[in-house]
């Protein structure tokens, strides 16, 4: 699933070809997840403009010249590509081949200048949703603290995780506590940390939690810059590639040997069902 960095490179690089763009035409295939229902939905953007694109976490939400508000959410294999003749952005789940594109493809948005956006999604978790301005701020509501944002402090999450019983890990899944991280870079978090993630997070000391706050922002950051993880074949408008990838230190590196310490091999353990990465040796 993508998390907050590869969201993040998605809002950016679209929102320099979508917006204030009128749009002529939305097409919706059966099963897609739209709401209101697609008639409805066709409806309310037919003849209007992306005024904004913005993003909680993982939440994609754009402002319509209506009034209206945009919500779009990638799930798990969600993925949004613009298209204007030659030239092509994409982001989100990895993007195979044309043929691909053609047989996932749920919504298709044109606009006036004949440029398109699409949206595919193999599993079909991820969803549109048009709402209003007051329920946009009920959904956003629902969303912790933004891990780049100026007011996620120290001071505050150590309040979200003093006396927490449950595992560290679970606590930085926790989009209602902190909104954007995933499997990824909770893993990644916890290991530059030096902490296991099975730990309890009312265990965790005042340094230690320093520790793990400082590098929730570092690798957030770092991984914005490198525009994600799971851009394995992305390209943007300008054919620009971003990875992540050789950076990864304990995710998708079972059985190797860290790479920190070079006495152990990085191991795998279900927390919350979710597979977790760690070293034995460097984490404590």
């Amino acid at each position: 699933m993508p998390e907050l960095p590869e969201v993040e490179t998605i809002r950016r690089d679209l929102q320099r070809l979508i917006l204030h763009k009128k749009i002529v035409q939305v097409q919706i295939r059966p099963k897609a997840r739209v709401f209101p229902l697609p008639k409805k939905f066709i409806q309310l953007l037919i003849n209007t403009e992306i005024l904004s694109l913005n993003r909680r976490g993982k939440l994609l939400f754009g402002q319509l010249a209506n009034g209206q508000y945009l919500l779009v959410h990638l799930k798990m294999t969600g993925q949004l590509i613009y298209r204007r003749g030659d030239q092509r952005a994409s982001g989100g789940h990895e993007e195979k081949d044309k043929g691909e594109t053609e047989k996932y493809n749920r919504i298709r948005i044109v606009f006036a200048d004949g440029s398109e956006l699409l949206f595919n999604d193999l599993r079909r978790f991820g969803y549109w949703r048009l709402v209003s301005e007051i329920e946009k701020e009920r959904v956003l509501a629902e969303y912790g603290w933004e891990p780049l944002g100026s007011d996620f402090s120290f001071v505050r999450f150590s309040a979200l995780s003093s006396g927490r019983s449950t595992t560290i890990k679970s606590l930085l899944l926790d989009q209602k506590l902190i909104a954007g991280l995933g499997n990824i870079y909770a893993a990644e978090v916890c290991f530059s940390a030096g902490i296991l993630p099975t730990r309890s997070a009312k265990s965790l000391s005042a340094v230690e939690q320093k520790k793990l706050w400082q590098n929730i922002r570092r690798i957030m950051r770092l991984a914005v810059k490198k525009r994600g993880t799971t851009f394995a074949n992305y390209r943007d408008a300008r054919g620009r590639k971003g990875n992540f990838v050789p950076l990864l230190c304990v995710y998708g590196r079972r059985g190797q040997t860290c790479l920190r310490c070079r006495r152990a091999q990085i191991q795998e353990k279900k927390i919350s069902g979710r597979t977790t990465a760690f070293c034995p040796f460097c984490q404590k």
